[in-house]
């Protein structure tokens, strides 16, 4: 376990989140001896996973969570799941009972190598303790290539326990092959851009996982192309960059991106799956534009349906090499029609997000949160209504600095998220603020993870929607617009956020009117700074709200004309 340790150590890896139990404590009992390497004892071993997620989200590094044999390994799937669904490197490590009492159904023995599989890159158990360094090696290997993904090892305790020679001082990490793309390939692609009159970019999450945000700014600037993001690519180029042409989607996008690429002819999807929430009904998505799809994983080629042209690369390889062709020809170009035909739908084509009203709309929190925080702030959010409303409405600027549980879902995975993303911060010495997004029900799943943010002092905001409005006090009476008043009253769905906070250590404030959400937000980053701690903004919004979504990317139901129409 001593060369496990060495080896996490130089594969980047300086803190780990996991629950120590019997069949795991040789490693920990290494960990204390080698040292170098940071814990935090987690509350439940799904929320070490999700810490884990967070981590690697923010650094690029493959994050690390231990849980202990049998149940702790089987609570660690839904993390497992997340982080496959959404390309992202994490390592679990499990410990198992004694080897030699897998066959005799021992305690806490359960076969999580044939459980996990279906989620994870790569399950493996150490079957000769000679084996442990190398199959760590490989784990890391496995977890960053191609398209990085989960891995989990499971160490029975008596090989745990064993001694084997190793040498850390002439050891080093696996080589992770690039994968470059095929140069005949990059011309095709740059003569169906080159040849179309209404192209579009569409970044997606493989763009964040390549740094390729500065590939894809200068290809769009160099041939003038409008670039839109999936929800997993934003922060890809900056929302208010001129060349920023939104979001297409069923459910998490805006107005002006649907109408656009309704009258693109051409789509360079780079790092994208086309997901069935992004593209609706693809008879209408896949129209008459050509596609040029580039995916690091080949088998995402024609998974969905045939693009024109498919291309298996590294995104940041297949941009830089297709910046280059297009110097080579020298075809930098000027903005045209289509280019101030973008400008003019990102203008017109908005969502209104000025509310006044009580209870408050969504869209109003949404328009505090842009105008308060920063461009470096990090924001955690994950499954429901308001990640639609937070893909409609947030504004991103940098990558990696929008962090999204997008394709499992898994509910209540902000707070432990969060935790990991303030704390791969810290180690990267930088202070930037965490904002976690959540709903009142999600909140509930893993909020006993709070108890771990106050333990070791991590701060950051949790930004709560509830829309369980009628189901909590209101000391005053709420004036409505029908010039009468109506009484809130407690009931048995209600639940007293701000209490919980204060039962795991934290803080928080209640929010109902929208005059008041920029106060309470500017209070809980304060008192985040000053108790290091998380603090909760609970913002009471209406129970039933009308989102925009529909079944195909040109059917979206609207509920609210543009404004100024």
């Amino acid at each position: 376990m001593e060369a496990v340790v060495h080896v996490l150590k130089s594969e980047g890896v300086d803190i780990a989140y996991g629950c120590p139990g019997a069949a795991v404590l040789p490693l920990y009992k290494a960990l204390e001896r080698v040292g170098g390497i940071e814990h935090l004892t987690v509350r439940h071993e799904e929320g070490a996973t999700h810490m884990a997620d967070g981590w690697s989200r923010t650094t690029g590094g493959v994050g690390v969570a231990i849980g202990t044999s049998g149940p702790a390994g089987t609570n660690m799937v839904t993390g497992l799941y997340t982080a496959l669904a959404d390309s992202i490197p994490i390592l679990c490590v499990t410990g198992q009972a004694a080897s030699t009492k897998l066959h005799q159904e021992a305690f806490q023995a359960v076969d999580i190598v044939a459980v996990a599989t279906p989620v994870t890159k790569w399950a493996v158990q150490i079957k000769e303790a000679a084996q442990a360094p190398w199959i760590f090696r490989e784990a890391f290997r496995i977890a960053r290539s191609g398209r990085p993904g989960p891995v989990l090892v499971d160490i029975p305790v008596d090989i745990a326990q064993r001694e084997i020679w190793y040498d850390p001082e002439i050891d080093a990490p696996l080589t992770v092959e690039a994968v470059a793309p095929h140069p005949p390939r990059v011309e095709a692609a740059l003569d169906l851009l080159l040849a179309a009159e209404r192209p579009l970019i569409l970044a997606g999450g493989g763009v964040i996982i390549a740094e390729a945000a500065e590939e894809v700014r200068e290809l769009a600037e160099l041939l003038r192309i409008p670039v839109q993001v999936t929800l997993m690519g934003k922060g890809a180029l900056p929302e208010d960059h001129p060349l920023h042409s939104g979001m297409t989607g069923v459910q998490t996008s805006q107005r002006h991106g649907n109408r656009s690429f309704l009258e693109s002819d051409t789509v360079l999807a780079v790092g994208a799956r086309f997901g069935d929430r992004h593209t609706g009904r693809l008879d209408t998505y896949r129209g008459e534009r050509r596609f040029i799809h580039v995916d690091i994983e080949a088998t995402q080629i024609g998974r969905v349906f045939e693009p024109d042209l498919g291309i298996v690369s590294d995104a940041r390889l297949f941009l830089r090499a297709l910046i280059d062709a297009a110097r080579a020809r020298g075809t930098g170009r000027a903005d045209g029609p289509w280019v101030a035909r973008i400008q003019e739908l990102r203008r017109t084509l908005t969502r209104r997000e000025d509310f006044d009203d009580i209870p408050i709309k969504a869209p109003r929190v949404y328009r505090e949160i842009n105008q308060l925080f920063d461009e470096d702030t990090y924001f955690v959010t994950a499954i429901g209504l308001y990640q639609i409303w937070g893909g409609q409405h947030q504004k991103t600027y940098r990558p990696r600095h929008y962090q999204i549980c997008g394709q499992a879902g898994p509910l209540g995975w902000e707070i432990p998220a969060a935790i990991g993303v303030k704390k791969a911060l810290e180690g990267l010495g930088r202070d930037s603020e965490v904002v976690g997004i959540v709903g009142d029900y999600g909140f509930q799943y893993t909020v006993e993870e709070l108890a771990v943010a106050a333990q070791y002092h991590v701060p950051f905001v949790i930004v709560m929607l509830n829309n369980e409005y009628l189901g909590l006090i209101r000391q005053a009476s709420i004036p409505f617009a029908m010039n009468y008043q109506v009484d809130i009253h407690y009931d048995e769905y209600g639940s007293d956020h701000v209490k919980i906070m204060e039962a795991y250590g934290c803080s928080g404030t209640r929010v109902w009117d929208p005059a008041e959400i920029r106060t309470g937000l500017e209070w809980a980053r304060e008192q985040a700074r000053s108790t290091r701690r998380p603090v909760l903004v609970e913002i009471m919004i209406e129970r039933e709200a009308n989102t925009p979504h529909g079944p195909a990317i040109d059917a979206v139901r609207e509920f609210e004309p543009p404004p100024g129409v």
